[in-house]
């Protein structure tokens, strides 16, 4: 099969691998669409760990079953279908209490790190658990598809925050997932939802899937607009969606005492925090990672047209063009969000 093969840092090639085996409790699944994440245009580079060549990266993916393990019973060649990013082993104790994402055995698709590699779906074929697969509405298109696990991800930290109708929802970085948690924290009832960014294309993007308000730090210190907006209190809950200490230390600036911050963004792997301002304002930290169920639920939130996923995707390009769509992404010199790969 033809795949987009990440061989060094900064280097990938479209050319052929063996096409994936798969067992008995598999389903392989002909690609038809696969998102570009922002995981693997940090993972290109080789400074991250988690992406070690030789390896087919992609994990945000929609596809045509090809073909079924002798276990499985719950698909057939031909159903479309998408399939969560997480690989969870459906019998550890986290996985039976649907807590998915902190699998035991938990691997990623298009993720390799020294205690596993499990290759992803940049690639004509994918092979995964039968578990993880769902089936889509005939009306949702494959592109669409594509944009489900990004929406799980979001829907997933949404739901780690205590939000209540009366509440100022403050979003740092309006990236796919920063757009995706606005959209998850208005549908469960959020009263203001405020989008921060400092790219004014990004904040655009915010309003068109229905931020409240949004603002640009570089225009007004961000502590001072929230301030501003909430008679003095701060965001009840602040989802920090970037990950450098900067914009976390300016979320736990920006959240009323009493709030919540959920840490969703992990570019820096560690970051300091003054542990008085946690005790005396009797803050709560919480981390957000990947999604635990959401996946399904996303699946008629997006073909309702609850989640609107239309104006983030900036572009759609056969797989052959993958080189070429990863240094464009690196380099950041356009108004990209979401580029969506075609084998």
């Amino acid at each position: 099969m033809k795949a987009l093969l990440y061989t060094e840092p900064y280097t990938l090639q479209y050319t052929d691998v063996p096409d994936p085996s798969f067992g008995n409790d598999e389903v392989l699944i002909r690609v038809k669409a696969c998102g570009v994440c922002g995981s693997d245009v940090q993972g290109y580079t080789g400074k991250t760990g988690r992406r070690l060549p030789p390896l087919i990266m992609g994990h945000e993916a929609a596809g045509v079953v090809a073909q079924v393990g002798r276990n499985v019973t719950d698909f057939a060649a031909g159903d479309r279908v998408c399939f969560d990013s997480t690989v969870y082993c459906n019998r550890c104790p986290a996985c039976t209490q649907g807590l998915l994402n902190r699998c035991v055995k938990r691997q990623v698709l298009g993720v390799s790190v020294p205690e596993f590699k499990r290759h992803g779906a940049l690639a004509e074929f994918v092979a995964v658990p039968h578990w993880i697969v769902a089936k889509l509405p005939d009306d949702m298109s494959f592109v669409q598809a594509a944009l489900l696990e990004p929406a799980s991800i979001g829907t997933h930290a949404a739901n780690r925050g205590p939000i209540a109708d009366s509440d100022t929802i403050l979003v740092i970085g309006a990236g796919t997932i920063g757009l995706f948690i606005l959209q998850a924290a208005k549908l469960r009832g959020a009263r203001k939802t405020i989008a921060c960014d400092i790219n004014e294309f990004r904040l655009n993007l915010a309003r068109q899937v229905g931020a409240d308000e949004c603002i640009d730090p570089h225009n007004i210190a961000l502590t001072n607009a929230i301030h501003e907006r909430t008679n003095g209190l701060g965001a009840d809950v602040t989802f920090e969606a970037v990950g450098f200490s900067e914009t976390f230390h300016q979320a736990v600036s920006a959240t009323k005492t009493g709030g919540t911050l959920v840490a969703v963004g992990n570019l820096a792997k560690e970051t300091e925090f003054n542990l008085q301002e946690l005790v005396s304002r009797e803050l709560t930290f919480t981390g957000s990672y990947a999604s635990s169920g959401e996946f399904r639920t996303c699946i008629d939130l997006i073909a309702s047209g609850r989640i609107n996923v239309e104006p983030l995707v900036s572009e759609v390009a056969p797989l052959e063009a993958g080189p070429t769509v990863f240094e464009r992404l690196h380099k950041a010199e356009e108004n990209l969000l979401k580029i969506i790969l075609e084998p």
